[in-house]
């Protein structure tokens, strides 16, 4: 077996950024893979539209990259 050895600092750097990561796999591991919980691709984009955050051009592209899915209905 081969011992490396790295500074303390480096060492809680190394664990601060283990710890983050391990809180993210935890935070999305149940939700990464679940579908939406609509199949109505116009309520997703009525909703999205509804909150002023996204460009009608992101928007456009969104809808007809889900018209292209199997999931969401037409």
């Amino acid at each position: 077996m081969s011992t490396v050895t790295i500074s303390k600092t480096q060492y809680e750097a190394l664990k601060q950024r283990a710890e983050a990561y391990e809180r993210i796999v935890s935070a999305t591991s149940d939700e990464l893979f679940s579908p939406p919980p609509t199949r109505d691709a116009k309520k997703v984009i009525s909703d999205m539209r509804k909150t002023k955050r996204y460009s009608e051009a992101f928007l456009k592209s969104l809808e007809k990259g889900l018209s292209r899915t199997n999931y969401f209905s037409k």
